[in-house]
Formats: C-alpha cells, sequence, structure tokens
C-alpha cells in the first residue's frame, strides 16, 4: 500500500511554515479553497473523484452560470434562508467583488442581468471553470482526477490525511473536505463527504432537496380540469415577469411569493421563483403532508402590471377588436398560446362562444384567472434533481470565522457540505467561493 509522507515544515518568503494542504472534492469551492492555499506557498492536493473538476458548475444557471449577485453583500444572508448567520464572517471576507475581480483577473468580464444576476458576458459556465483552472495551473496545484476518497484519517482527535477507494494513503497537515451534497449524483455530488464526516463523528442534520421543481395535482375527483394536466398542456412554456403567491389552504395563510421567470413542465412547474419557493417551503416541517392533502395551492399573476380594472379594459379593447370572432381566437394580444384555451376552460366560458354574446360576468372571471391562475401542488421533486441541498454537516460543529471542525484539528469544511442553502440568483455558489476561501486561508 502505498504512503505519501508528510513533508518537512519548509520556510516561506515571508517568514511563516507551509504545509500539505489535501483538499477532497474539485467543485467551486474546493478549487476555491485549493487556489486560496497554494497562494499561502503551502503544497496543494485537489483530489477530484470524476474525471473533472467543476462538473456541476458547468450545468449552473442553465449551462449560463450565474456567478454571483450584484446586491451589498451584507444583505445576502437575507437570501440565505438555511442558516445564512453562520456565514457573515466567510461573506466578509470574501465577497461578491472579489469573484468577479477574481473572474477578470483570469481574463473573464461579467455582465448584470434582470434580478441582480451576474452571468460571465460569453453566457457559457466553460469560461468561468477556465478561470478556475488556469489560476489553479498557475498556483502549481496538483490536481487528482478519477480519485475517489473513501476516508479521513483521524489519530487523536488531529486530522492526518485521506485513504482513497484504492486503498491509497495520502498524509497531509490540513483537510479540507469540500464534495458537495447529494443533489445531481451524476456530477459527483452523491453524498460521500457526509458518510466520511459521520465515520469521525461529526452529525449531519437531516438533507432535504433545495431549489427544486414541484409537481402538480392529477386528482381527478376534486378537478375535471387538473392541474397537471393544465402543466402538460403548457409543458416548455417559460412565463417572464409573473408574480406568484402560494398559499394553504388549511388556513388560508400566504407562505410565499415572488415575481420572476417561472417554467410548465411535464410534471408540475419550475423555474426561478418556483425554485426559490421550495427552498422557502422545505422550512415549515408541516409541509409535506399539507401537500400530500392538494392543500398547497400556487396562485400566478399572469399581467402583475395590471390591476384587475385596466386588465378587464385590456379585455374590452381585445374584444371589441375580435367582435365577431370566438374566444379561442381572440386572446393571442393577450397570452402565450398554449395558455388560451386552458384560462378559458377554467373561467368556465364556453371555447366556441362569440366575443360579442361573453357576459359581464364571465369577463370579469376571465380577469380574475388570468390574475390569479391555480395550481395545486402536491410534492417535491427528488433530491436527484435539486440544484442544491438543504442539509448537511451540522453549522454547530464548524467555526464560522475559518470552517474549521470543532472536533477535528486541522480538518475544514466548504461549500455545500456544509448545513447552509440559498435561494437562487447566484448566492449559492457565492457560498461555495467564500467558505473555500476561508478553508484553504486560515
Amino acid at each position: 500500500m502505498p504512503t505519501f509522507g508528510l513533508n518537512k515544515y519548509k520556510k516561506t518568503s515571508f517568514g511563516s511554515e507551509s504545509m500539505k494542504v489535501i483538499i477532497i472534492g474539485g467543485g467551486p469551492a474546493g478549487m476555491m479553497a485549493a487556489i486560496q492555499a497554494a497562494k499561502e506557498k503551502n503544497e496543494v492536493i485537489l483530489l477530484e473523484k470524476k474525471e473533472r473538476c467543476g462538473t456541476k458548475l458547468l450545468i449552473t444557471g442553465k449551462g449560463r452560470c450565474n456567478i454571483t449577485s450584484s446586491i451589498p453583500i451584507e444583505e445576502f444572508v437575507k437570501n440565505i434562508p438555511g442558516n445564512g448567520k453562520f456565514l457573515y464572517s466567510a461573506l466578509e471576507q470574501y465577497t461578491n467583488l472579489d469573484i468577479i475581480y477574481f473572474l477578470q483577473e483570469q481574463g473573464v468580464e461579467v455582465k448584470e442581468e434582470r434580478g441582480n444576476r451576474i452571468f460571465p458576458v460569453t453566457d457559457r459556465s466553460q469560461s468561468v471553470l477556465q478561470a478556475f483552472l488556469r489560476k489553479l495551473e498557475q498556483e502549481k496545484v496538483e490536481i487528482r482526477i478519477n480519485t475517489e476518497v473513501k476516508e479521513i484519517i483521524v489519530e487523536n482527535g488531529i486530522a492526518k490525511g485521506v485513504k482513497t477507494a484504492k486503498n491509497e494513503k495520502i498524509l497531509g497537515d490540513k483537510i479540507i473536505l469540500a464534495t458537495g451534497g447529494k443533489s445531481y449524483p451524476q456530477t459527483g455530488s452523491t453524498g460521500d463527504g457526509y458518510k466520511m464526516a459521520e465515520r469521525i463523528g461529526h452529525h449531519v442534520t437531516k438533507i432535504f432537496p433545495s431549489l427544486v421543481p414541484m409537481c402538480a395535482s392529477d386528482d381527478k375527483e376534486k378537478e375535471e380540469y387538473t392541474s397537471l394536466q393544465l402543466c402538460k398542456d403548457c409543458q416548455g412554456l417559460s412565463l417572464k415577469n409573473v408574480a406568484i403567491m402560494i398559499r394553504d389552504e388549511t388556513n388560508y395563510k400566504k407562505i410565499y411569493e415572488d415575481f420572476g421567470e417561472m417554467l410548465f413542465t411535464h410534471f408540475g412547474v419550475s423555474g426561478p421563483t418556483i425554485l426559490s419557493a421550495s427552498a422557502h417551503l422545505l422550512r415549515y416541517p408541516h409541509i409535506q403532508e399539507t401537500l400530500k392533502k392538494g392543500k398547497i395551492v400556487l396562485s400566478i399573476d399572469l399581467k402583475p402590471a395590471l390591476s384587475q380594472e385596466k386588465l378587464e379594459n385590456r379585455i374590452l379593447r381585445d374584444f371589441e377588436k375580435y367582435k365577431n370572432k370566438e374566444i379561442k381566437n381572440s386572446l393571442q394580444d393577450l397570452l402565450p398560446q398554449k395558455l388560451i384555451m386552458p384560462i378559458i376552460y377554467l373561467s368556465n366560458i364556453p371555447i366556441d362562444k362569440k366575443v360579442n354574446h361573453i357576459t359581464k360576468q364571465e369577463r370579469k372571471q376571465l380577469v380574475t384567472t388570468v390574475k390569479q391562475l391555480p395550481i395545486t401542488l402536491t410534492a417535491f421533486r427528488p433530491i436527484q434533481e435539486a440544484i442544491v441541498t438543504a442539509g448537511g454537516i451540522d453549522i454547530k460543529e464548524i467555526n464560522p470565522k475559518t470552517m474549521e471542525s470543532k472536533l477535528i484539528k486541522n480538518l475544514y469544511f466548504a461549500g455545500e457540505i456544509i448545513d447552509v442553502d440559498a435561494y437562487t440568483g447566484g448566492f449559492n455558489l457565492q457560498i461555495a467561493y467564500s467558505t473555500g476561501y476561508v478553508a484553504g486561508k486560515t
């Protein structure tokens, strides 16, 4: 069994002692940790079990990579429902401006889009990954791909190294665990890090899917035209600039509201507003049971810029324009084609009824449906389809200023493996950079 021993401590030009640092996981957190550790004149080895680093980074932002958010860094915590306060120090140490400067130094220019989202000008996540890889090479980080770590070696409460799946020991002075969560397992996030941490005494909180699409009801006993059928009829339709509101029908309480983009799918709904809603909903302990009962309803305002009165006036103008046509042929100026038939049906208007025969009551019902299109939700999609994982290494066991374990000396954590998670908009990637930087720095 080959063993790579501890290097003798070396004096750097700054007079400090260098270390041998081992990072487990080649995602954004692991790569950032490796870069920072190497900048401090340490010998750094980055171990990645897949055939390349940054596999999950490549699929973020639909392949465009929502790098971070442009909002002031002190406001990030408001967008991190999963233990955001734990991240105050990390976010202050490495901010959204820092990652932007880092990328610009590597030749990657960025742009700001709706919702304070920052993307590379190229619209390609590959550009961001290449920036990380170039910096890793510049800092002479040793990257070992196809190297799966199975165990963290701990002696007398001190992390000493790792053992790989090939039974190879790699010893070091500092170990950083950045293996990600359990979402998108095809990218390498299969929960390995949780098992390694648990074996050496760390507690892993309950794991949930976060930023995950949601399923619509197909209960034909309650609805002749079910929410699922509506979603299937509108499959592939992306709505922009809509307002959503989610309420609990058991007590008519509003749970969540948002504005932005959403998407109809063959199973229900997805898109940025829905994904952020899921991150909020999972904070409610009773929500799973309430979903199963079909008591959680998504209400979509398709025309949030118009009041009911203004929308009715708009519809009246369209009706005048198409007064000799059937209702199904009169709404193309107002609605996407895929939504016209569902809206008419839910408004209880015969689809072949002539516009000049529409009653005032039918017109008002049409307005209500456009402003409050209801979708009954029944479940979250599985964690394998989630963008990030909620839950992870208990934050009570991690020093928030250094990311070092409070239980095991010289063991550090970075990224999604920690019990922190945020809404969409670049916040989760910023968590990865910030915690990776801090873990690599100290």
